[in-house]
């Protein structure tokens, strides 16, 4: 049996994960850093085989959050696609997963939540409606069997859509669709300029976020905190924001972060000005671009519908990313485990309702950040 250790060094513990399958950009230290800074406490824990490399890691972010009416808190405990590790190898897995589980019985917690990242797996030639691959059927049958339940608070996006950047950029180009490749060469023709943004444009990237939040119907946190967020990774090499231009006007905007030798799309950000240059489309390439100079092996374009359906409100960004030459990897998706049935409850079906009441808040405070 591996002793789990607990891991206090950033290059060890980047390293760790980028080295694991299911290795994620939300498990990097510097992402547990910020949490850190916006409510949350981090613990980094490792797992080493008997030739000292690591099997396996986990981050665990823990939160108190308070009840209505000054009536108490809660502790909530959770691991962004985490843990990280071979899940074929079965006694590493329960182990794993009993440690997660004792240490939120000893701790009080109302319940741990783990959403583990889908190893990279061969494409099916036609996809399924349903788009759940057996690497992430596996995954899940282990945590059912542990005691775990599928959450009702998905908080990341179950599926994704990933770019293998091994290939040539003459490559990359052909494999896109034929209407993918045309808007990019128009927002070239038609005088969009991309170009690297920094730390002085986060403002000008903020407002745009703003717009697009308003505009598309999702809720965002305040500038304070993407400038932390955004600033960060920035500096300490492994995200670039880009902006798109016309005539020295910013239209788009989009932040590509990195960890090892995978890249992730996690923010974008367009005005309803000049939409019709498609601007999205060279920011994206300019973008994949920047990660294969990197060393980037995979983009993933961060998050694609529950289901493959036209009628989903994401189908029309599936078929935006799936035009670069992309392809859906399934993911297992969010796991509870609770010891707690009643609190479980209360903060699952009561506790929402309040926060959207809060979000709605939110929303207003974000339109005054457009105006």
């Amino acid at each position: 049996m591996l002793t789990p250790t607990v891991v206090t060094d950033r290059i060890e513990w980047d390293r760790i994960v980028a080295a694991l399958p299911g290795g994620h950009l939300l498990q990097s230290w510097d992402w547990g850093q910020l949490k850190g800074r916006h409510g949350w406490s981090a613990e980094r824990l490792a797992w080493y085989d008997s030739h000292k490399q690591p099997a396996a890691c986990v981050q665990i972010l823990t939160r108190s959050v308070p009840l209505p009416g000054g009536l108490g808190r809660l502790c909530v405990r959770y691991s962004p696609r985490g843990p990280c590790l071979d899940w074929s190898d079965g006694d590493l897995s329960k182990q794993v997963l009993d440690t997660l589980q004792v240490r939120s019985v000893e701790r009080g917690t109302v319940f741990v939540k783990v959403d583990p990242e889908t190893p990279d797996s061969p494409q099916p030639e036609e996809p399924s409606p349903d788009p759940v691959s057996l690497p992430a059927e596996s995954i899940q049958k282990i945590l059912r069997a542990s005691a775990w339940r599928p959450s009702s608070e998905q908080v990341q996006f179950r599926n994704t859509m990933v770019l293998d950047l091994r290939a040539s950029e003459d490559q990359l180009l052909a494999g896109m669709k034929q209407k993918t490749r045309y808007n990019l060469r128009l927002a070239e023709r038609r005088g969009v300029v991309v170009r690297p943004a920094g730390l002085e444009d986060l403002d000008r990237l903020y407002r745009m976020y703003a717009e697009t939040s308003l505009r598309d119907g999702f809720v965002i946190r305040d500038r304070a905190y993407y400038n932390d967020a955004w600033g960060t990774f920035f500096n300490n090499g492994l995200a670039q924001p880009f902006l798109a231009e016309v005539e020295g006007e910013s239209v788009a905007g989009l932040i590509v972060f990195r960890l090892g030798r995978r890249a992730w799309y996690l923010y974008g950000m367009s005005r309803e000005l000049h939409r019709e240059l498609m601007p999205a489309y060279l920011l994206q390439w300019e973008a994949i671009r920047w990660a294969r100079r990197e060393g980037c092996e995979v983009y993933d374009f961060w998050g694609a519908p529950d289901r493959l359906d036209p009628q989903d409100p994401l189908w029309g960004v599936y078929r935006f990313k799936e035009g670069f030459g992309s392809r859906l990897v399934s993911g297992v998706g969010a796991w509870d485990y609770t010891v707690r049935p009643r609190l479980y409850w209360f903060y699952t079906a009561v506790l929402p309702r309040v926060l959207g009441l809060m979000r709605l808040r939110g929303r207003a405070q974000t339109g005054h950040a457009v105006d």
